[in-house]
């Protein structure tokens, strides 16, 4: 039994990878990235700004480095830097983003809020994984995860930006996961429900919004982001080997529910 047990302990084992996660500044990037940290991976977090130290039992295994990710060329170089380094990439987590509503209703959307979403949402997760599959053909592995949301399947008010830009990114995953498969690269999508982050702590403060989203889930509650630790470290070990193209909705059945 112990042998059974120490061969799934290694199945979903992230030791030693070396991951880059997008994003990794706060919310659900930094959570992910942490946590990942924890399991004994090399987690390289990237973001514009970080309102935290690292931890100081993740001194090892947690690297915070400053840099706009619409910034192809800096990416590139922090990539260089990382596969001199280790040999490899193993994991890049699409996370970073951001999302801005129109909170006055008959209001058409500005364009420049769709531009910005647009390029830090998909085209800048479609050039950061670019950057890393030449790495990752090097080794013939790796695995992409992008981390979309309820909002690329379903329509929401007020933010045609974030929908577009998270259905888009839904999609570049699959086209992705088409044209490099060949070469054993995974690209699948985690797409989150209702987390409790900075930014949806607005929604979740005001009683009426709270226990609205609440009984549309069929678990009857919010989301933590502890909730996305489980499948972004399945997707990211061997334990997922044989998935690629796919979505997994973390969303406490939003999606499956009817009437």
């Amino acid at each position: 039994m112990k042998l059974i047990l120490d061969d799934i302990n290694n199945l979903f084992s992230i030791k030693n990878k070396i991951i880059i996660v997008t994003g990794a500044g706060r919310g659900i990037g930094r959570h992910l990235a942490t946590n990942m940290a924890k399991c004994h991976a090399f987690v390289y977090g990237i973001d514009i700004k970080f309102h935290e130290k690292i931890p100081q039992d993740l001194t090892n295994n947690f690297f915070q480095i400053k840099c706009d990710i619409r910034n192809s060329k800096k990416f590139k170089t922090i990539c260089d830097e990382i596969y001199s380094k280790h040999g490899r990439i193993n994991v890049l987590v699409n996370c970073a983003g951001v999302s801005y509503s129109e909170q006055k209703e008959h209001k058409l959307y500005p364009v420049k809020k769709w531009m910005d979403t647009i390029n830090i949402n998909l085209t800048s997760a479609f050039i950061c994984s670019q950057t890393v599959i030449p790495y990752m053909i090097k080794k013939n592995s790796g695995s992409i995860i992008n981390i979309t949301s309820i909002n690329a399947e379903l329509g929401f008010p007020r933010n045609p930006a974030y929908v577009a830009s998270k259905g888009g990114l839904k999609m570049l995953g699959k086209a992705l996961a088409k044209d490099w498969g060949k070469f054993g690269i995974r690209v699948n999508s985690i797409g989150p429900g209702y987390i409790l982050t900075d930014m949806t702590k607005r929604r979740f403060l005001d009683p009426r919004t709270r226990k609205a989203r609440e009984k549309r889930t069929l678990l009857g509650r919010w989301g933590t982001k502890d909730d996305l630790i489980g499948p972004c470290i399945f997707l990211a070990s061997d334990a997922s080997s044989y998935m690629t193209g796919q979505d997994i909705y973390v969303d406490g059945g939003w999606l499956a529910n009817g009437l």
